[in-house]
């Protein structure tokens, strides 16, 4: 199992910005993500239809609120 780590939302914004990251938002309710969306964040269920596609080395941050 991997450990989850915290990140404080400027150093996901810089890892956003650097594209070094990608942010997903956690529920897989459509109307929860519209409700909390942040710049550069995706939704679970955009996640899911592209997980064949991602970069492996790519970090991956969920979010929820």
């Amino acid at each position: 199992m991997m450990d989850v780590e915290s990140v404080s939302a400027p150093e996901v914004r810089e890892k956003i910005r650097q594209k070094s990251a990608l942010l997903v938002c956690a529920y897989e309710d459509e109307e929860k993500f519209k409700a909390f969306p942040l710049e550069g964040g995706i939704s679970l269920n955009e996640f899911k239809s592209k997980i064949g596609e991602l970069n492996k080395d790519q970090e991956i941050i969920f979010y929820c609120n």
